[in-house]
């Protein structure tokens, strides 16, 4: 990418988080009153959405679950009970073991103890657990570690694909190295552009986009010209 595409990019990301923030205001993410809390969130909401992870959460809370030590010893049938409006709750219940054992046996169950670790051994770490790709390593990261990592999820891709931002085969690894290249490694930055990218992908850019009243519709971002909508 040469000097001027940067620079080009730079503004239009820069743009778009005003256009963003000014039209929804600050998101106050990711909902959780503990990191542990937050990173079990994380793996409950793969294929569902957040309303049916709150119930799962509630029904660890009640039944005094909420707890990395606790979770580990559970057995697997139960977590599955606990954790059934989440939906696919067998299959979360494997993830979720998997990843509590790789805290109980690389940082003694205890997630807060991750937080002094390099970002870059951590996002290996994560990865390597069955069941956990790059959205929910880098939601781990960002919002329960406090590590500067960009989460791209399916709104994020939407939204970039559909102004030309993006090409429609972009990898995982390229969509974030936009945001890292251009941005400043800042969490609550990267923290809030997450959440408003996201709330615009539930209300306006859908499979079936809503583009009239969008804080982007024709916005002047990128090289001069308004941000093409496949609405239109």
């Amino acid at each position: 990418m040469d000097k001027k595409t940067k620079t080009s990019y730079k503004t239009v990301l820069v743009k778009i988080y005003r256009a963003l923030f000014s039209h929804f205001g600050p998101q106050h993410w990711w909902p959780g009153d503990t990191p542990f809390e937050i990173a079990v969130g994380a793996i409950l909401t793969q294929n569902t959405n957040w309303g049916n992870v709150e119930k799962a959460i509630s029904n660890l809370k009640k039944s005094c679950s909420l707890d990395a030590n606790v979770l580990h010893k559970l057995p697997h049938a139960k977590l599955a009970s606990l954790i059934k409006p989440a939906g696919y709750f067998n299959i979360k219940a494997k993830r979720l073991k998997h990843f509590l054992a790789f805290l109980t046996d690389q940082y003694s169950g205890v997630i807060e103890y991750m937080k002094d670790e390099d970002l870059h051994l951590l996002r290996r770490q994560l990865l390597e657990v069955n069941g956990i790709g790059p959205e929910t390593a880098d939601s781990i990261l960002l919002y329960a570690l406090d590590k500067p990592t960009f989460v791209i999820d399916a709104y994020t891709k939407r939204v970039l694909i559909r102004h030309n931002i993006m090409p429609e085969n972009a990898t995982y690894h390229e969509m974030q190295e936009l945001f890292h290249k251009n941005l400043p490694s800042d969490v609550p930055l990267y923290n809030e552009y997450h959440a408003l990218l996201v709330m615009t992908g539930k209300h306006y850019c859908k499979p079936e986009p809503r583009c009239q009243g969008c804080p982007l519709e024709g916005k002047y971002l990128l090289q001069g010209k308004a941000l093409p909508c496949p609405g239109r």
